[in-house]
This record gives structure tokens, sequence and C-alpha cells, in this order.
């Protein structure tokens, strides 16, 4: 059995659960949030939900081995939230979870807790911990990465809704070797979460946006230039606005809803893939509803997203690739300050297993 103890956590101290802690757990547990990602905390969360867990649930994860603690604020004991540790399975390795009150957000506390409770186990022998999250839960994403875990994968259907469906879950961990550095991410988050130029606006591609995005991609002539070519599935569309904002995080690729900026409407996507750190390097691509061209939206929208590139990541280059025969594609990129490198044979998937050339171009910052 682990030892019951209070950890000094800089923002908070954790501490064992205690009868006075269930009025502010039974209120924090009503938040729509924590209902969200966390499935099994029940509907319509009360008091006595709150008792059971601190006398039946917390009692028997320190009996089995593990430690639940209250997150609390260090000079007037209010409860910030909740993080614990599950017994060690067959190996040793631990897991940690934890979730956070709504009046305390954003104030570093889940991140301290999690890099004090991770640093305590190790203490007591574990030579790893995970941590697990759902893609869309990009608050538990930058709280692992800011206590130092790695992440390490995708597990597929891993995790459960509410409505009891399943979900993928990001896989993190950190072992009692690493190092426990913060991870910083390579994609920083647009500044107040947009780019604008007053005409267009581009915002992260968010869940909210699947129906839009897969209306773009029935358009006949992206389905033409997709990679392979061909329609989309919606499930495919849905999983793609789901993890755009993990993809941000993680670094994989940046991709953007493009927006009228007078009316908000979707207009299409773009997008910053096949990123390569140690080359400083990254493509950009895009795609219009044809009801929004022919009034600048994608010259405009490269224009901000690569200078945004060049300003606030590590980027050097950005390359893009265009079919020969899409003068309207090349006309973007030449408007957009592109140069025209080379003509590579072959190199895209076409209709019927056909090949299309593909010409390259580049900006550099």
């Amino acid at each position: 059995m682990l030892p019951r103890v209070t950890i000094a956590a800089g923002p908070v101290e954790l501490r064992p659960p205690q009868e006075a802690d269930v009025e502010a757990l039974a209120r924090a547990c009503a938040d729509p949030e924590i209902a969200r990602f966390i499935p099994l905390i029940p509907d319509h969360y009360t008091r006595e939900d709150a008792v059971t867990w601190v006398h039946v649930f917390a009692e028997e994860s320190w009996r089995a081995g593990g430690a639940d603690f209250v997150m609390a604020d260090p000079a007037t004991g209010e409860v910030q939230g909740v993080v614990g540790v599950k017994p060690a399975d067959r190996f040793g390795n631990a897991e940690v979870g934890y979730w956070v009150a709504p009046w305390a957000r954003g104030k570093g506390v889940a991140t301290a807790a999690v890099r004090a409770i991770s640093e305590w186990r190790f203490q007591q022998g574990a030579p790893r911990i995970d941590l697990l999250t759902d893609v869309e839960n990009l608050g538990s994403q930058r709280v692992a990465m800011g206590a130092g875990y790695t992440r390490e994968g995708i597990r597929r259907g891993a995790g459960m809704r509410r409505d009891g469906s399943r979900s993928d879950l990001v896989a993190f961990a950190r072992l009692a070797t690493d190092s426990g550095d913060a991870k910083r991410a390579f994609l920083p988050d647009f500044p107040h979460g947009e780019l604008t130029d007053g005409v267009v606006r581009l915002t992260r591609l968010a869940p909210d946006d699947a129906a839009d995005y897969h209306r773009v991609m029935e358009v006949p002539d992206v389905m033409a230039s997709r990679v392979p070519p061909g329609p989309p599935d919606f499930a495919d569309s849905l999983r793609r606005c789901r993890t755009a904002g993990m993809r941000w995080l993680s670094g994989e690729q940046a991709e953007i809803a493009i927006r009228d900026a007078a009316t908000g409407a979707y207009a299409g996507d773009i997008q910053l893939s096949n990123i390569i750190p140690p080359l400083a390097q990254a493509m950009v691509g895009y795609s219009l509803h044809p009801d929004f061209r022919g009034r600048g939206f994608v010259t405009r929208s490269v224009n901000l997203l690569v200078s945004w590139a060049f300003e606030h990541t590590s980027i050097l280059r950005v390359v893009a690739g265009t079919n020969p025969t899409n003068t309207p594609s090349h006309e973007v990129l030449k408007r957009a300050g592109f140069t025209m490198e080379c003509l590579v044979k072959n190199l895209l998937p076409g209709p019927n297993g056909t090949r299309i050339d593909n010409i390259q171009w580049s900006r550099s910052r």
C-alpha cells in the first residue's frame, strides 16, 4: 500500500480526500467538460456521488495499491481538482489520471499536480507511468506535455463516450529515467485563436466543421485532386475534424478552416502538412468550395498561413505540389510568392491506376 502523505506541488498541494471536500467535488463534477471526457462519472452528479467517491472508491483505490489525491489550494484548502494513480500492473507500471475544477483552470494546477504525483510515484518504485487522454481533449494533452510525458501514439477505440460509442485515446508515458522536461509544441496556437486579414479568417479545424468540410471534399474537382483521388467517407471527414487539434499539438499537421471574415461562413480548408523539423520544411495544400472562388480567398489564406509559419515556427521553407493542368492553383501560388522548382514525373496516384506528374513549388523565409 502506498503511503498516505501530503505532497507539495507549487500552486497546489496533494492530499487524501476528506469529508469536507464533498460539496466542492459535487459542484465540480457537475461541469459538462468533466462529464464529457470522463464518461464513468455519473450523469447529474450529486452530493451522494461525491460521498461515495470519498469514502468508497478512493478508499478502495488506496487499499488496492493506487492513490487518489485532492488538489487543494495551499492557502485556503479549497478543492482545485483531483489527481490519482492506479494500482501497478504486473510489470510495475502505473497510470495517472486527473480532472480540474472549472474555477481552477488556466492556473497550471493540473500540470504541477501531474508532475508532482509522477515524481512521487517514481520514488515509490514505479518504472513507468502511462497517461491516456481523449483525442479531442487538448487541455489534457497539454498537461501531459507540460509534465514531461512523451506522446507515444494512438490507442484506437480504447476509450468510450457517454453515448456508448468508442473513441480513440492519445497515449503518453513517462519513464523513471526520463528527464521530465516539458515538451514544447512545434506548432504554436494562432494568436487569439485565428489569423485574419479582414477578408478571410483562419481557425483550427474543429469537430463542428465536419459537415462543411465533407461538403467541400465532395466537390468533383476537389475529389479529383485528393491523394489518392476519389470520394470521401463521412466517417473519415468526421475523424479528421475530431483529430485536427491533436495533430496540430503533436506537430504532425496544422489543418485549418478558411472562413469568410464578414459572415463566418466555412469556405474551405488549408493545411500545413508533411512537416519535417530537421529540414525546417512543410507543405501547404488547400481546397475551396466553388461558392467562394474568384474572390482571392486561397491566395490570402496561403499568405496568412505561410507568414505565420515563418514568424512563429522554425519552418524555413514551405513547398506545394500541383497537377500540371491545374492552372488556377498555379496562379494562387505565384501570387503568394512561390517559385516553380521542378516537374516530378509520375509522382501522384491518378484514377484507375494511372500516375500523374507533379509541379513542385516553394517559398523560403
